[in-house]
């Protein structure tokens, strides 16, 4: 295959893994092994070669390994669009991560031009039921997907909404502290708001087109906003006088939320069981990775942390095979090999055990 892959992963000092070196192909790879080995701390090192601060949303200085406490570095031979990467993350001293690429220091968000990376961990299994904020994320994660200069924008916008808000908790009253702040709110709050809709429209295109085992999820977004620059510009100046009673901005797509519908069913996600929601979650990150195929030539690296949690046999089974259709390298986590008994065959298989109060990575297989 010359999809999207990584063809070799080097850990140091990285969470349990004082040293780890897998050298793979574009092939699933099944990972296998205890609570607490260390598995998802190499599901993470995968996400952190796409823009974000990874899976788990942890600070620099909580990845290194403990005992050491000597910061971390990651490497990665990485595949795309017909290219070799050699790609370069580390953090010393707790400090801010950073990167080369092919010998060259970058930005973050330089990587989602190369590399495009989806995940489903055991945390956003919980998505439909908890806050607005987890669910935006997940939408967040998808628009970048797709448009990875989306990053930029949302970081401009977090940026102009703190300095903002900082003048609304210190009762500034006097309009041209604002103006430009609102100006750059409102250019980058539409455009988000444009991205969102936009990766919307993808992955319900790619839910019609596809014959799949999991059930479709339509989904909408919810923004009480105006979505035109001009017209959200009028409404965050309009909005001064409560923002200031709030001490926060009250309107703009950090304000939006997500809303999912089994659509078989007619019926909420958040009133789904528990594995109708997990069936829900895979069945939109396929959807994801299937359109990211057909929009950039390849599908994304997958990350799917405990996989096989409320799943049954026919679902996990159904799974793999799309998984295999797709040609991704799905990074896989599982507490024993037989939960990966039906993609054995056309995966590859590695175990990771605790030792000396580390983790131990063994050949692939």
């Amino acid at each position: 295959m010359n999809g999207l892959h990584l063809s070799r992963l080097t850990l140091s000092h990285f969470r349990s893994h004082q040293r780890a070196v897998i050298d793979c192909d574009a092939r699933p790879i099944a990972i296998h092994g205890p609570n607490g080995a260390g598995k998802t701390n190499i599901l993470e090192a995968v996400s952190l070669f796409s823009p974000g601060r990874g899976l788990r949303r942890a600070s620099a200085e909580d990845m290194t390994r403990r005992s050491e406490a000597l910061g971390w570095k990651l490497t990665g031979l990485l595949h795309a669009h017909g290219s070799l990467h050699e790609i370069e993350i580390w953090s010393e001293g707790g400090a801010a991560r950073q990167l080369r690429i092919d010998g060259k220091a970058a930005a973050q968000t330089a990587l989602g031009q190369i590399a495009r990376v989806l995940w489903l961990i055991p945390a956003m299994d919980r998505l439909w039921i908890e806050g607005a904020e987890g669910r935006r994320r997940f939408l967040d994660r998808m628009t970048l997907s797709f448009l990875p200069d989306h990053a930029e924008l949302s970081l401009s916008y977090d940026k102009a909404m703190r300095e903002r808000n900082r003048l609304l908790k210190d009762m500034v009253r006097e309009p041209s502290w604002y103006g430009a702040l609102e100006t750059r709110l409102a250019e980058t709050g539409a455009a988000i708001h444009a991205n969102r809709l936009q990766a919307l429209e993808a992955i319900a295109a790619a839910q019609a087109e596809a014959q799949t085992a999991f059930p479709r999820a339509d989904l909408t977004l919810i923004c009480d906003m105006p979505t035109e620059t001009q017209a959200l510009r009028a409404a965050l100046a309009d909005s001064r006088r409560q923002d200031l009673a709030a001490g926060r901005t009250l309107i703009g797509p950090h304000r939006a939320d997500l809303q999912g519908i089994y659509s078989d069913k007619g019926v909420a996600a958040r009133d789904c069981s528990t594995g109708e929601q997990k069936a829900l979650l895979v069945s939109l990150i396929l959807a994801n990775a299937r359109a990211l195929a057909g929009d950039i030539g390849a599908p994304p690296i997958l990350l799917l942390d405990e996989v096989a949690a409320h799943l049954d046999a026919t679902r996990r089974a159904a799974l793999y095979d799309e998984i295999v259709a797709l040609g991704a390298q799905a990074w896989m986590t599982g507490t024993g090999p037989e939960l990966f008994d039906h993609i054995a065959s056309r995966a590859q298989l590695l175990e990771v055990t605790e030792e000396d109060g580390g983790s131990r990575v063994g050949p692939l297989t």
